[in-house]
């Protein structure tokens, strides 16, 4: 559909004060705009998504167009999809940062078009119109979902998929018809299927600059707003429909949405930073200031400002928009980036019942929606086990630690090690929470693939340009014997066989399992573990991988499917003395204060009929025999991550049977026995 021509009669009317945002009906277009400090604002209407000026500027009369801290206005015969901006006055000082010559979009925008757009001359004083962002009317209710909902699946019952929209495609060897948009993820759906996880975690969909080195996303420019790059159409406003095909195919295939939303900052960064929305209509409410001189921001997030979050409209303006992706998009759940700053009052302290973080908590709209928090934020607040509120899942860096270290052959880690298994009850038990309130996970975007984990002593980021000087310097990694490729038979084999060691700890644990798009056919980013700015083969998926590394995916598949099987894997309750015994390579005896200790068994009740496991773990480089029970069960064996493909992990009913009170474990491998009737 494309824009209509603003050569018809259009009536400037007081409209309404709410909702905030553009808001269609039959006979016009509301438009309402919150700015306390403003003395003027000017509505822009352009006729197309690449006008170079607008046809038409509304100036809103003070009396008529303003209700308290709220400009307003209704424009008769005003039809959707139609492109619009604002230009807005106030005073200076005092950490305003108005410019009336600057156009800027609608917070509440529901798209937006970067036809035209400019960052430098948004930085720079002077009218930047003709090359400034441009907000999009849509209309919200023009779509059918054919019956779609929301999944509803417990938390519980999850294993998350996070992958990047752009990234997960845009690679020739995805062989997809639209690659890096929403609509080549649906063409990947029978993949996700055939690997059986249950939900994906949307790296930032939000409105984003990508023509700023910016590939992940994670500094938004509209929060209501899908990223126009991931349309096939975005200068036909198509930004809603493509976004909630994706949803609605991922639903029939039983596959629920997680967004990974940033309401820590903005991409308007620093005092230097471009002009494009909340800085230019309200800077002191959105942002957090510095006491000391307010023309700068105080930087919690590490990336040059820091949303104000739990200011009344900042507030308003999170749930609002969280509640618009579950009303209004069918999303199903959220991961909040730097979730520590939601909790930050105006002065910057970490308060103990933040406003925002229990409105996202005790919305109705919200009340089946998953919501995780990344616990932590870059000025030190760590939160990891006691976020606010009850139903908040977090993500475990312990988790990730503790078994990276473990796997690479740390000794004296066995306790943490059954702990992260039981589903981190040091973590969580103490304040009434469930296992369900963690999610595990060996790897995310943020550092290396699974592949680059066990390739890797070091990170190899120069491909960044700031000199290897980002990303984290402890990785907890090990190389396995050479750093980077290598053709060396052995070394590839242990690499794998690592591989498989962590993927196994990830599904075998109590709480939520997180994986890494790529890691289950052995993604590598070269060792880049920050590749925030790549939007080239090195952050790209390489799906011919798939093909090369068939004998590990087939692994992964069996493995989730595994845990999918067994009910006291995904149990909600933290393991008890009379449901799990725990071993060493002897019966009873875990060696919880041996400080060399490498190697940990236990011993699990099964759950709704199923069978007991029996589970060793060896991190050390020889073999070790372990005892078994010879209690009156017989044991057939489901996993072995030493053996060759096929064998590692074998069909259900196909497991061989275990004789005998010992079994010898290979070095660096996991075994898990099921009782046999």
């Amino acid at each position: 559909m494309s824009s209509q021509a603003l050569d018809t009669a259009l009536t400037l009317e007081p409209g309404r004060a709410h909702p905030f945002g553009a808001r269609c009906d039959a006979e016009g277009v509301n438009f309402a705009l919150f700015s306390e400090h403003a003395t003027g604002v000017e509505l822009l209407l352009f006729d197309s998504y690449d006008a170079e000026r607008p046809a038409h500027t509304l100036r809103l009369d003070p009396l008529t167009n303003r209700s308290f801290a709220t400009w307003h206005a209704y424009v008769r015969g005003l039809r959707a999809p139609a492109f619009y901006a604002f230009r807005v006055s106030g005073p200076e000082g005092g950490g305003n940062r108005f410019d009336p010559r600057k156009a800027l979009i609608d917070p509440y925008a529901k798209g937006v078009s970067r036809a035209r757009w400019d960052r430098d001359a948004a930085c720079r004083p002077g009218d930047n119109t003709a090359s400034s962002l441009r907000s999009v009317v849509i209309d919200v209710d023009a779509y059918d979902w054919r019956g779609d909902r929301p999944l509803n699946r417990p938390l519980a019952d999850q294993v998350i998929y996070e992958l990047h929209v752009g990234g997960f495609t845009r690679s020739p060897s995805a062989a997809v018809a639209h690659p890096g948009t929403f609509a080549g993820v649906v063409e990947k759906i029978p993949h996700l299927r055939r690997l059986g996880v249950t939900a994906v975690e949307l790296m930032p969909v939000a409105d984003f600059d990508d023509t700023a080195g910016n590939f992940w996303g994670y500094s938004t420019a509209a929060f209501f707003a899908p990223h126009a790059r991931y349309t096939c159409n975005p200068q036909s406003a198509g930004h809603l429909d493509e976004f909630r095909d994706m949803v609605r195919a991922l639903h029939a295939a039983g596959i629920e949405v997680i967004l990974d939303v940033v309401f820590n900052h903005t991409d308007e960064g620093n005092h230097l930073g471009p002009l494009f929305a909340f800085a230019g209509l309200d800077n002191a409410n959105y942002y957090h200031l510095d006491p000391a001189d307010p023309r700068h921001y105080a930087d919690y997030s590490g990336c040059g400002n820091t949303l104000m979050a739990n200011h009344p409209i900042v507030t308003k303006l999170i749930q609002d928009c969280l509640e618009f992706w579950v009303r209004d998009m069918h999303v199903d759940g959220f991961r909040f980036d730097e979730a520590a700053v939601l909790t930050r009052g105006a002065g910057g302290a970490v308060l103990d019942e933040p406003p925002a973080v229990w409105q996202i908590e005790l919305s109705e709209i919200l009340a089946d929606t998953k919501i995780i928090a990344e616990a932590w934020d870059a000025a030190g607040a760590y939160e990891v086990g006691r976020y606010p509120g009850y139903r908040w899942a977090e993500w475990n860096g312990r988790f990730r630690d503790t078994m990276r270290r473990f796997v690479r052959g740390d000794a004296g880690l066995v306790g943490e090690v059954a702990d992260r298994l039981g589903g981190s009850a040091s973590l969580y038990q103490a304040r009434g929470h469930a296992p369900s309130n963690s999610v595990n996970f060996v790897t995310c975007h943020d550092g290396f693939t699974l592949a680059d984990l066990v390739s890797y002593d070091h990170k190899h980021n120069e491909a960044n340009g700031e000199g290897n000087r980002d990303g984290n310097d402890d990785n907890l990694s090990w190389n396995c014997g050479a750093e980077g490729p290598t053709d060396d038979p052995a070394v590839l084999a242990l690499r794998e066989q690592q591989m498989k060691n962590l993927a196994t700890l990830l599904m075998l644990s109590r709480g939520v399992p997180m994986v890494l798009a790529g890691d289950e056919f052995a993604r590598t980013q070269q060792g880049n573990n920050n590749a925030y700015c790549q939007d080239n083969p090195i952050g790209w998926v390489n799906w011919h991988l798939a093909g090369g590394n068939a004998g590990l995916l087939r692994f992964w598949r069996g493995l989730i499917a595994f845990r999918d099987r067994h009910a006291t894997l995904r149990a909600a309750e933290f393991y008890t003395p009379d449901e799990a015994a725990w071993h060493g390579t002897e019966l009873g005896a875990p060696n919880w204060s041996d400080p060399q200790a490498r190697a940990l068994a236990c011993t699990v009740r099964g759950r709704a009929g199923g069978p007991d496991l029996h589970v060793m773990m060896n991190m050390y480089w020889e073999p070790l025999d372990f005892q078994i029970p010879v209690d009156g069960r017989r044991w057939v064996r489901a996993i072995d991550t030493a053996l060759p493909a096929g064998d590692d992990l074998r069909d259900e009913g196909a497991e061989p049977a275990v004789a005998g009170a010992h079994y010898t474990l290979r070095g660096r491998s996991i075994a898990v026995l099921l009782s046999h009737a």
